[in-house]
């Protein structure tokens, strides 16, 4: 990478910066999700190597500019490692994974505070219980980490029926949102009802992003056996009534459901 970024090296690697780089990031994290969905364990490894490329890229710019190196990064995770799994390498007990993410929250708390006495001119919310929540997360990614942190604190439902009452509460809020016809209040009442499903996602240990990607992927591959089927006849879909294609949703759940014994 430091011979791409060099005068003499690939024109297109030294135009890019930090910022054009950005979308290259999230795609090659992505292309390692749909890796270990497949459980394609060479294209895993094949991935999980992208995203070594765009550390060591970002790292290699970096340097040329002043700012850091690979080997300040390698340090400093290590660093972050080490001080935050006391329980390891200290005195600290953690006999549980709880303990250990309840340990994690009071180091980052302490880290926060100090970084925010540090520089005076940082922004109060710096020290907040959902600081350090990345604001560009996906919002179903979003929505399940800030309310695991607000949980971690003791401000969660004592148990599943009370979320599942307050996701059925929004629903009811949007039915008046639509009845009334407010776009606006729609668009809220949605966004709440959302939010609620992902707080039951997280209260029953289920990754909610995760389940709509793998739900999408399922919508998928029972759309494309209705194409498969409208190809077959000869028949665009556009031409095949809403039955027709019902019909065969269905029989396209025969290949992705499992088969059980009468």
């Amino acid at each position: 990478m430091q011979r791409l970024q060099e005068p003499n090296g690939c024109p297109w690697d030294r135009e890019q910066t930090h910022e054009t780089l950005k979308p290259y990031l999230i795609e090659e994290a992505y292309e390692v999700l749909d890796a270990i969905d497949r459980q394609d364990w060479s294209a895993l490894a094949e991935e999980l190597g992208d995203v070594l490329l765009q550390v060591i890229f970002h790292s290699v710019l970096a340097e040329r500019t002043g700012k850091f190196n690979i080997d300040e990064v390698i340090e400093t995770a290590s660093a972050k490692m080490v001080r935050r799994h006391p329980h390891v390498f200290g005195d600290t007990e953690a006999k549980t994974a709880d303990q250990v993410l309840h340990n994690w929250e009071q180091l980052k708390a302490a880290e926060r505070r100090e970084k925010n006495h540090a520089n005076p001119q940082a922004d109060a919310s710096a020290t907040s219980v959902l600081a350090g929540v990345p604001k560009a997360l996906p919002a179903l990614l979003k929505a399940q980490r800030i309310q695991e942190k607000a949980a971690r604190v003791g401000f969660d439902w004592e148990n599943p029926l009370q979320v599942l009452d307050k996701v059925e509460e929004e629903v009811r809020e949007l039915r008046h949102a639509i009845a009334s016809n407010d776009t606006a209040h729609i668009r809220e009442e949605i966004g709440d009802l959302i939010f609620s499903l992902v707080n039951l996602a997280r209260f029953m240990e289920i990754d909610a992003e995760d389940a709509v990607r793998q739900t999408g992927e399922k919508f998928r591959q029972r759309f494309q056996f209705i194409e498969r089927k409208s190809h077959e006849l000869g028949r665009p879909l556009a031409e095949m009534s809403l039955d027709e294609m019902e019909g065969y949703w269905q029989a396209s759940k025969n290949e992705d459901t499992p088969q059980h014994p009468e």
